[in-house]
């Protein structure tokens, strides 16, 4: 018997990375509903795999699927906003300590370096850099050397990535975050965790408090 091809090599898999992409950019909008045919078209898949597809990004939260009306994107929240940033903050102030720990210099480099591009991406006009945001907490992510908490940071972060797509930029905000993770490289490199772990918390509150603002005006 021919053994089932690995979701991620398969027609789904595909398609599971770019109507992922789709959704985390607002490209389909929070409030829309995916348009299975426009979807699968545009993909030149059938509407099969796109159906899996779409199962599989229901089970991480990145759709609702609607009896009899399809899959939709998901609004923002005050309460979703909250509850993804009250497990955010134990999981990412946990591997922030880690971080400080078990990072490697290769590990403390890279981290440089993502701080280093978010500024001059920052500084040549671009929006913020959401990419390198996420790449900068998947780098301590891996400096933790937990995978167990990584992955768990991983759904919870697309799942605020989502959600921010349809929050406007806020310039002051942004600065500061950038401030906040070369604080937090600093104290990995000391080998600070409590330090390491007392600026993530501030770090992601302020990101918490900034996402409730922007949902209430």
């Amino acid at each position: 018997m021919t053994p089932p091809t690995p979701l991620h090599l398969s027609l789904a898999g595909q398609a599971v990375d770019v109507l992922r992409e789709q959704v985390l950019t607002g490209e389909i909008p929070p409030g829309s509903r995916v348009n299975e045919v426009e979807v699968a078209q545009k993909l030149g898949i059938s509407r099969g795999p796109l159906r899996e597809a779409i199962r599989h990004l229901a089970s991480e939260g990145l759709l609702t699927l609607v009896p009899h009306r399809g899959a939709f994107v998901p609004d923002a929240t005050l309460e979703d906003v909250r509850a993804l940033f009250e497990l955010r903050t134990a999981l990412e102030c946990a591997a922030a300590e880690l971080a400080a720990s078990r990072r490697t210099d290769v590990d403390l480099v890279r981290l440089q370096e993502v701080c280093a591009e978010s500024r001059r991406n920052y500084k040549a006009g671009q929006p913020f850099p959401y990419r390198l945001d996420l790449a900068f907490h998947q780098t301590l992510l891996h400096a933790a050397r937990s995978p167990y908490i990584s992955e768990q940071v991983r759904l919870v972060q697309q799942r605020v990535v989502l959600l921010r797509s349809a929050l406007a930029d806020d310039p002051p905000h942004q600065h500061a975050s950038m401030d906040d993770h070369d604080e937090l490289v600093r104290a990995i490199a000391d080998g600070d965790a409590a330090k390491a772990s007392t600026v993530m918390r501030r770090h992601l509150s302020r990101v918490c408090a900034q996402m409730l603002t922007s949902l209430t005006h």
